[in-house]
């Protein structure tokens, strides 16, 4: 089983320090695989994250060769774009599962743990 989380980012900024929006970190045990930032001003929703699924797919068979032979797992909160029946399709369509996200539960990924 291949392992797959989100870890949200407010504040992107790039090198002149500048805020250009919203991102996210597509993490594995291995490290970041695919930063997706959203213009300032975008709103997310399910294509724009379907696309961005497509991308993460790319990412992984780029950098981690062989891993999606195996089931994909995702953990991502229960946020619109998350579950709306567009990106509910798209994974079914290449059989990745989602790793359940209780509601109102602490934002912490797994990536997070060394924290405590």
């Amino acid at each position: 089983m291949y392992f797959v989380t989100i870890e949200e980012t407010y504040g992107v900024y790039n090198c002149a320090h500048i805020a250009t929006g919203y991102g996210e970190q597509y993490r594995d045990a291995k490290g970041v695989i695919l930063l997706d930032i959203l213009p300032q001003g975008q709103c997310s929703n399910a294509a724009r994250y379907c696309s961005t699924l497509d991308r993460l797919k790319e990412a992984i068979r780029r950098k981690r060769p062989g891993l999606l032979r195996r089931d994909a797992v995702l953990q991502h909160d229960n946020t619109t774009p998350h579950s709306a029946n567009l990106t509910q399709q798209w994974l079914q369509r290449y059989g990745w599962k989602i790793l359940p996200h209780p509601a109102h539960s602490p934002d912490l990924a797994p990536s997070d743990f060394h924290l405590f």
